[in-house]
């Protein structure tokens, strides 16, 4: 079963208890929280708390949706799908890993988002396998 935006994919796969969403494009804040919405709107009717995030073809990064995401949106995502925790791979481009490795904003929001401190868990990825791998594991 899929739901589209005007930016995202999401995808329920009920073989493996995932939802995989997958942006197309870049957006503007507003349509990006949008579509978090959208997909927290399907895990709850799924129950299902793994999600892909394949952000490689947004190559612009906002340090208010880094923030948004990691404070406020995936903490609430994690409590509304409890009891089960909210994993989270993010799959990234190479172009998108080097940014968040030499902008101290970025990293900032990044080692917030996966400090173990977390009510969720999230990692990142450069390839799909292994972000699947990690998020049935």
């Amino acid at each position: 079963m899929s739901t589209t935006t005007s930016t995202c994919f999401i995808t329920h796969r009920p073989d493996l208890g995932v939802l995989v969403a997958r942006w197309l494009d870049n957006a503007p804040l507003a349509q990006l929280q949008a579509d978090f919405t959208a997909l927290l709107a399907q895990a709850e009717q799924h129950h299902t708390a793994r999600w892909l995030l394949d952000v490689r073809r947004r190559d612009q990064l906002s340090p208010e949706l880094g923030h948004w995401t990691t404070s406020t949106f995936y903490p609430l995502a994690a409590t509304q799908l409890l009891p089960q925790q909210l994993r989270i791979s993010v799959l990234c481009s190479p172009a998108r890993m080097a940014v968040y490795e030499t902008s101290s904003e970025q990293k900032e929001y990044l080692s917030y988002g996966l400090s173990n401190e977390r009510t969720y868990r999230m990692r990142l990825f450069g390839e799909e396998g292994p972000a699947m791998q990690w998020l049935l594991g």
